[in-house]
């Protein structure tokens, strides 16, 4: 890759610009942060995207819409969902939490009967809609966002286009309060004109890619097999068991039944793809793993070790007995987590290694003797580290990861994944309940986006953590860390220098690696500063796309605490969280022009502090 994108995103616009299924938005000012939080009219009306669980996409709300026109009644509002189950779940929780009785529809959209109904373009498409009274629209959209298992934007589009032009709507099905009930319908429409034949797309490097691009091949008809080769394909991509991941060769048949595997390069050889489960988001991994825990152990509280992605705490808060927050996620917090093993039994642990977005790295070797002598369960969110750079799951129960962030990089596409360790004294328990509960809700077309994403995740991750540690060298030797005389950097947090010895015991070194390289130390980091003006013009000045999310093949930065905690400023600066936090994931550009960018951002916080002074 080469330069820089700078502020040439317009707010509210996708990033990357022009993908329909974007899973970022921009907003490029610290003023546009906080107008976004506020409500404020100027920067939700320029909205035509955004994180995926915090922002509904478009074409999930027009089909929504059209669910509410044929079978809402009164003021009744719908949540659109891809199963029958998690429909019951968002209902029950919405029951639980705030008394809203919701009503369930389920519709069967099938295509005109001439289309291949064994190619995922004619498939049928099932879609489960909860209906709601309209002010209780808070309740249903924290089911939403913390559980990431509201239907995929993907989906919708593909519902749209089985609904007729004349109905847009399936016949309205009897239903009650209390029952599920199925409808179904069939469309009838005129025979698509055949799509023009997709041209090679040009690298950025001048060279053209022969192969085509799953964006051009879509609306043609795939095969059902390729959903499913894809899948298992990803499956052992994340249980580290393909041995011709690198080969070019070795992508198209991934998933073929008939390949040879290897035991997992992952730590523990035995991890197999059966001991591997896909979800449609992260959130959706982490929300399952949790809910895996209630059903197989005794219920008890948990603990959330560290200061994690805040959807996390807020499903062990609402989901279960509860739990206990350790929010430092230091050597200290494990002191005070014995104290309360010793006085109550504990369900779960869940931690990520390292955390976001202060990167900070657990002691796991002390967790793990803890929790193999007390019999709770740890669940490490290895998103940020990734199992490129780290080896965690020797440590864990259960290993869970967002798909969407840098194993994609694309930003195209969501996608999480949940590993149970075969060594685990669990194992049996867990793995005996996930095989009966599990369902397969990844939507076929991600799930292909996902895996062509995916193929050289370890090549980008290499480039990406190169970049990223000569960044935060730099950025640390004009901090006060690095003793910088008028710094106007506090401190940057990064696993090479926050909690470093936890993560270097997990880091992988070049004689355990595929590939004879170590593993490094990933692509974000964040910046705390000596002033709020510090912080904004920093931000401000920062040339790349500014925007939620993380992991991005380019670099994309947010004033994390603003847009993650703007109600509970004063509660997060408690475990070093502050308001003034930007954190950056690092992406492919070229290494100079990234140091040459951040140092123009510095020069403004200079110039900002010395304003304000």
């Amino acid at each position: 890759m080469g330069g820089l994108q700078g502020n040439a995103a317009a707010l509210g616009t996708s990033i990357p610009a022009d993908t329909p299924h974007a899973i970022s938005v921009s907003l490029p000012t610290w003023k546009d942060n906080v107008g976004y939080e506020e409500g404020e009219k100027r920067v939700v009306d320029s909205m035509v995207n955004g994180y995926p669980r915090f922002f509904i996409h478009l074409s999930i709300r027009k089909l929504a819409s059209i669910c509410e026109q044929k079978h809402a009644v009164g003021n009744e509002q719908a949540m659109l969902f891809p199963t029958k189950r998690i429909a019951e779940q968002c209902r029950e929780f919405m029951r639980d939490r705030a008394g809203v009785t919701a009503r369930l529809v389920a519709l069967l959209i099938c295509p005109d009967e001439t289309v291949d109904k064994e190619s995922i373009g004619g498939a049928c498409a099932d879609l489960h809609i909860v209906l709601y009274p309209a002010d209780k629209f808070p309740v249903a959209k924290e089911f939403w966002q913390h559980t990431g298992l509201g239907i995929s934007s993907r989906l919708a589009e593909k519902c749209l286009s089985l609904l007729s032009d004349e109905s847009k709507a399936p016949p309205t099905p009897t239903v009650t309060s209390n029952r599920y009930s199925k409808g179904g319908f069939t469309k009838h429409y005129a025979a698509k004109k055949p799509s023009p034949t997709p041209q090679p797309v040009a690298r950025e490097d001048g060279e053209e890619d022969s192969t085509l691009y799953l964006e051009e091949r879509y609306g043609r008809n795939l095969p059902l097999t390729a959903a499913m080769f894809a899948k298992r394909a990803l499956r052992r991509r994340l249980a580290g068991v393909l041995l011709c991941d690198s080969v070019p060769e070795c992508q198209e048949v991934a998933g073929k039944e008939e390949l040879v595997v290897g035991p997992s390069t992952r730590g523990v050889q035995e991890v197999s793809e059966n001991d591997v489960f896909l979800y449609p988001t992260g959130m959706s991994a982490i929300w399952s793993a949790h809910q895996l825990a209630l059903k197989a152990l005794k219920p008890a509280k948990s603990i959330c070790f560290g200061f994690p992605y805040t959807d996390t705490l807020k499903i062990l808060q609402k989901w279960g007995p509860g739990c206990h927050f350790l929010g430092n996620g230091l050597d200290s917090d494990i002191d005070e987590l014995e104290r309360i093993l010793e006085q109550e039994p504990i369900l779960a642990l869940f931690t990520e290694f390292p955390s976001n977005p202060l990167l900070r790295s657990a002691n796991l070797p002390r967790l793990r003797a803890l929790a193999d002598k007390y019999g709770f369960v740890i669940v490490i969110d290895e998103t940020i580290g990734n199992f490129k750079n780290v080896k965690v799951i020797q440590y864990a129960d259960i290993v869970a990861s967002s798909l969407t962030k840098v194993f994609s990089g694309a930003s195209n596409v969501m996608g999480g994944g949940m590993i149970l360790n075969p060594q685990s004294r669990h194992y049996a328990a867990l793995k005996a309940v996930q095989d009966e509960v599990f369902e397969d809700v990844y939507f076929d077309e991600d799930a292909l986006y996902m895996e062509r994403n995916s193929r050289d995740f370890k090549q980008r991750i290499d480039i990406i953590g190169s970049n990223t540690q000569a960044v935060c060298d730099s950025l640390r030797s004009r901090s006060l860390a690095g003793s910088f005389p008028n710094a106007v950097i506090k401190e940057v947090w990064y696993p090479k220098f926050t909690t470093a010895e936890h993560y270097e015991h997990c880091r992988i070194k070049s004689s355990s690696s595929e590939d004879g390289k170590p593993g490094g130390y990933g692509g974000l980091f964040s910046l705390t500063f000596t002033s709020d003006e510090a912080s904004k013009a920093f931000f401000d000045t920062l040339p790349c796309f500014k925007g939620p999310s993380l992991g991005t093949n380019f670099t994309l930065a947010c004033p994390f605490t603003i847009l993650a905690h703007y109600g509970e400023l004063e509660w997060a600066a408690q475990f070093g969280v502050e308001a003034g936090l930007v954190r950056v994931s690092v992406g492919m550009e070229n290494v100079d022009t990234l140091l040459q960018a951040f140092n123009v951002a510095v020069e403004a916080a200079e110039a900002a502090e010395a304003d304000h002074a």
